[in-house]
C-alpha cells in the first residue's frame, strides 16, 4: 500500500445541515447558527455544508423562514469558508424532476447568492439526471462534485459502482462522493471500493457515512489509508448514530496516525459547548430512532430520512407503528427494484410503505410519485420492478426509457405567470417552482408580514417531588359499555382545536378538542387560577361527515388536500383520481373505488383532512 503519511486530509464540516437534519428533523434555525458561525469560519476546514438537503423545505414548511435569505446570512457569517450545499440532480430541493431551465437557474442564484461546493447526486444513481447539474455549476464556475449513491442490493456491487464513477468523472466533475446515507459500508468494502477508484480515475475521492450501524468512524479511517484525502464529519453536538462521526475526535485519530488536517481541535469546544446548549430547545423534535440502531443494515433507512419519517409517523399519531414501517421499508425497496434511499426515493418508498402498514393492506393506496416512479420518471430502477404491483398502480400505460427531463417543456414562463401576484425576484418563483402548495402560503404570509414559526415547546423543569401526570392509556364507561382508550399522539398545543389521536378498543381515530377555558395544575390533585389569554375557538371549521355509504371517498391517513379533480355532478369509474392529498410531503391521488356520479364535495385546497371522514360522496350505479 503507498505511504500517506503526513499526507493533508480535507474534512468537510456537517453540523449547520446533515448533523440536526438527522438528529432534530432539520429544525435548527438560522438565528441559532448565526452566533457560533464566525468560530466555524476560522476553524479551516475545506468546506462547510450549511444548505441544500432539507433545509429547503424545513425553512419553507415549519420554521417560517426565507431559504435564501439564510443563504445570503450564512455567505456573510462565513467569509472564509467554502458553503457547500447538497442538490439533489434534476429534483433539485423538491421531490419531482424540474425542466432544464429551472435547474439551470437554481444553480445560478445559489452560485449568486453564496455557494461555492454543489455536492450532486441522483436518487437512482441515473447518471442522466445529474448532466444538466453539473454542466450549470461549470458554467458558473462552482466546484462540482458528483456523487454516487451508495447501497446493497443484489445489483450493486463493486462493478457497478466503479462504471458509475467513471461516468460522473467524464462529466468534468472536480471530485467523487461515497455518499454512505443510511450508513451500509462496512470498512472491508470500504477499503475495496476507495481503493478500485483511486486506481481507475483521476480526481479526488470525498467520503460521507452515516454512523447509524456504528461502523462510519472505521469507513474513514479504512477510507483515507485507501487513498480518500477529502472527508464528512460532524462536530460533537450533533454526531454519531444517524448523524456521522464525530469532528473533534477524528481530526485526533487521524493526526494520531500521522496525516494532517491544519484543524486545532483544541477551539472546537466553544463551537460544541454553544450548540449543545442550543440543541435543547429544539427537544421535542428529538426522536428515539436516531441513535445506534444496526437494524439500518437491513431496512436502509437512511440518517437524514429516520428522525423525519418518525416525525411525521408522530403527526400521524401512528409513532407506534415505527417498527411495522421499518420492517415493510425493504420490502417496499424490493418492488421498485432496489432504488438507493436516499431523498426522493427514501421519501417515495418511506411513505408507501407507511401507508401499506396504517392501511392494513399493501398497496390498498398507491402515491402518486409511486405511480410516477413506475412510469419511469425519475430514472431507470437499478433492479427488476414486481411487475404485478406495477399493473396495479399504472394499468397500461407505458414507462418512458428517454431523460426524464427530455419529457418537460421549459417551465420558467409558465411558473412565473402563475405566481406573478406574490413572487418578488427569481429566488422567490425557485420556491414557489420546489413547492408550490406550501410556497403559496408561505409567501403570501412573508409579504404580508404574518409569518409565524412551528412553536418551540418549554421543557417543563418539574422535580421528580413535583412530577404529576397525565394518562395516556385507560378505561372509559359510557351509557354502560367500556372502552380501552389509548392515547398515540396529538397535534400542536394552541391550535384551537387540537387533534389527539387515540386507539379506540385497536381502532385508530382522531378527536378534535376544542378549549373554550384553561386552568393552570400547579401540583397533583390541585387546579387553580384562569390562565388569562383564552384561546379562541374557530367556529368557522368545517364539520365533515362520517362515511355512511359504500360512495363515501375518505382518506387512509391525515394530511392537506392539493387538489381536487372532480365537480359536483361529474360521472366517474372505479379507479378514477377525485382527490390529491400531502401526506408525510408525498402526494397521494384517492381513486374513487366505485363509479357514479358526484353528489358532496366536502373539502377545498388547503384543508387538513383525517381518516374517518367524508371527503367527496359518490352516488354509485
Amino acid at each position: 500500500m503507498k505511504d500517506y503519511n503526513m499526507k493533508k486530509i480535507n474534512i468537510t464540516e456537517l453540523v449547520l445541515r446533515d448533523g440536526h437534519q438527522c438528529h432534530i428533523a432539520t429544525r435548527l434555525r438560522t438565528d441559532d447558527m448565526l452566533p457560533i458561525c464566525p468560530q466555524l469560519d476560522k476553524m479551516g476546514f475545506w468546506s462547510i455544508e450549511a444548505w441544500g438537503g432539507a433545509t429547503f423545505d424545513a425553512c419553507v414548511r415549519y420554521l417560517k423562514e426565507d431559504p435564501w435569505e439564510r443563504l445570503r446570512k450564512l455567505r456573510k457569517a462565513l467569509p472564509n469558508s467554502r458553503i457547500q450545499m447538497l442538490l439533489r440532480g434534476q429534483n433539485l430541493l423538491g421531490y419531482r424532476h424540474y425542466s432544464d431551465d429551472v435547474v439551470d437557474l437554481f444553480v445560478k442564484k445559489s452560485a449568486d447568492n453564496g455557494v461555492d461546493v454543489f455536492r450532486v447526486f441522483d436518487a437512482m444513481n441515473d447518471i442522466r439526471n445529474i448532466e444538466a447539474s453539473i454542466k450549470s455549476v461549470k458554467k458558473y464556475n462552482k466546484y462540482a462534485e458528483g456523487t454516487i449513491s451508495y447501497t446493497t442490493s443484489p445489483v450493486h456491487n463493486i462493478e457497478y459502482f466503479l462504471d458509475l464513477a467513471k461516468k460522473i468523472e467524464a462529466l468534468g466533475c472536480d471530485s467523487i462522493a461515497i455518499k454512505d446515507m443510511a450508513g451500509l459500508l462496512t470498512p472491508g468494502t470500504t477499503r475495496e471500493l476507495v481503493a478500485a477508484l483511486v486506481s481507475s480515475i483521476n480526481i479526488p475521492i470525498h467520503i460521507h457515512s452515516h454512523s447509524t450501524a456504528g461502523l462510519a468512524s472505521l469507513n474513514l479511517i479504512a477510507a483515507v489509508e485507501s487513498g480518500a484525502t477529502m472527508i464528512d464529519t460532524c462536530n460533537s453536538s450533533f454526531s454519531e448514530g444517524a448523524s456521522h462521526p464525530t469532528t473533534e475526535s477524528i481530526i485526533v485519530a487521524l493526526e494520531g496516525m500521522g496525516y494532517k488536517t491544519d484543524i486545532d481541535v483544541s477551539k472546537m469546544d466553544e463551537v460544541s459547548q454553544y450548540l449543545k446548549e442550543v440543541r435543547k430547545k429544539y427537544w421535542q423534535f428529538e426522536s428515539e430512532f436516531t441513535g445506534l440502531d444496526p437494524r439500518v443494515l437491513v431496512n436502509q433507512v437512511p440518517g437524514g430520512m429516520i428522525s423525519n419519517l418518525s416525525s411525521q409517523l408522530k403527526e400521524q399519531g401512528a409513532l407506534d407503528r415505527m417498527d411495522e414501517v421499518l420492517q415493510e421499508i425493504p420490502k417496499v425497496r424490493e418492488d421498485l427494484g432496489f432504488p438507493p434511499l436516499v431523498t426522493p426515493t427514501s421519501q417515495i418508498v418511506g411513505s408507501q410503505a407507511a401507508l401499506n402498514v396504517m392501511t392494513g393492506e399493501r398497496y390498498k393506496s398507491v402515491t402518486s410519485e409511486v405511480k410516477n416512479y413506475f412510469l419511469g420518471q425519475y430514472g431507470a430502477a437499478p433492479g427488476l420492478i414486481n411487475e404485478e404491483i406495477m399493473s396495479s398502480a399504472i394499468g397500461t400505460q407505458k414507462p418512458i426509457t428517454c431523460r426524464p427531463a427530455d419529457m418537460l417543456k421549459p417551465e420558467l414562463a409558465n411558473l412565473r405567470v402563475k405566481s406573478e401576484e406574490y413572487v418578488k425576484t427569481d429566488e422567490d418563483l425557485l420556491t414557489y417552482a420546489m413547492f408550490p402548495e406550501i410556497a403559496t402560503l408561505f409567501l403570501q404570509e412573508r409579504n404580508a408580514g404574518t409569518l409565524e414559526p412551528e412553536e418551540l415547546l418549554i421543557k417543563s423543569n418539574n422535580t421528580a417531588n413535583d412530577d404529576h401526570y397525565a394518562p395516556v392509556e385507560f378505561n372509559i364507561t359510557l351509557h354502560g359499555e367500556t372502552y380501552h382508550i389509548k392515547v398515540t399522539g396529538s397535534g400542536n398545543a394552541g391550535e384551537a382545536e387540537r387533534p389527539f389521536y387515540v386507539s379506540v378498543d385497536g381502532i385508530s381515530e382522531e378527536v378534535l378538542i376544542e378549549t373554550l377555558d384553561e386552568v393552570l395544575i400547579n401540583a397533583p390533585g390541585n387546579s387553580s387560577g384562569d390562565k388569562n389569554g383564552k384561546i379562541k375557538a374557530d367556529k368557522n371549521k368545517q364539520i365533515r361527515p362520517k362515511p355512511s355509504h359504500e360512495g363515501c371517498i375518505t382518506t387512509a391517513m391525515p394530511g392537506t388536500i392539493v387538489d381536487i379533480k372532480v365537480n359536483i355532478g361529474d360521472k366517474v369509474n372505479a379507479g378514477d383520481g377525485v382527490v390529491v392529498i400531502e401526506a408525510m410531503k408525498m402526494e397521494n391521488e384517492i381513486q374513487s373505488s366505485k363509479a357514479g356520479v358526484v353528489i358532496a364535495i366536502h373539502v377545498k385546497k388547503g384543508d387538513s383532512v383525517s381518516p374517518n371522514e367524508t371527503l367527496i360522496e359518490i352516488q354509485t350505479t
